[in-house]
């Protein structure tokens, strides 16, 4: 069961039933779904999403999701979840635009490595993230990620696969 972490300023924690509009407004805002995924996605899609995390990640523990909220409000997404296209468990989060500027990309990120590192056991971590995506390259970068490879996407794209390696390994 995906446990709630905390920060200095966030709570990340399962996402209830009552988050639905909130997650569906957050994946519905192209300034933050234009780096997640294949990018902006229909309404029903972003509410057939949400009821997935319930039926297909939560009822059969796949990985960890969380609502990420501060001062009690919604202001984003994380997860850890194994992934092939990085070669191991990679770092998603995205950030609500207006929580963006002021360091929660970087304590957000932090918080889900740690949790990777010390309770999930894991000697690395990894991030794919857009070639054009400088404000998560840089949080990357601050926190230790090393540039591993690049990846060309059909439409011509660069994405970066980032690892960042447990602590004193």
């Amino acid at each position: 069961m995906t446990p709630t972490l905390r920060t200095a300023r966030l709570v990340l924690e399962p996402y209830v039933p009552e988050d639905e509009e909130d997650f569906v407004a957050f994946f519905g805002d192209t300034r933050v779904s234009q780096w997640m995924g294949d990018g902006p996605e229909p309404e029903e899609a972003n509410r057939a999403l949400f009821h997935r995390v319930f039926t297909h990640v939560y009822a059969v523990g796949k990985f960890d999701v969380w609502a990420v909220r501060e001062n009690g409000a919604y202001i984003g997404h994380a997860e850890i979840k194994p992934t092939e296209q990085s070669g191991g468990h990679e770092l998603i989060y995205a950030l609500a635009h207006a929580a963006w500027g002021r360091g929660l990309g970087t304590e957000l990120a932090e918080a889900i490595c740690a949790y990777g590192f010390d309770r999930l056991g894991l000697s690395e971590v990894h991030a794919t993230i857009a070639e054009a995506n400088a404000a998560s390259l840089a949080v990357m970068k601050k926190l230790g990620f090393e540039h591993v490879r690049d990846q060309i996407e059909d439409d011509g794209t660069v994405t970066k696969v980032l690892t960042r390696r447990r602590p004193g390994s």
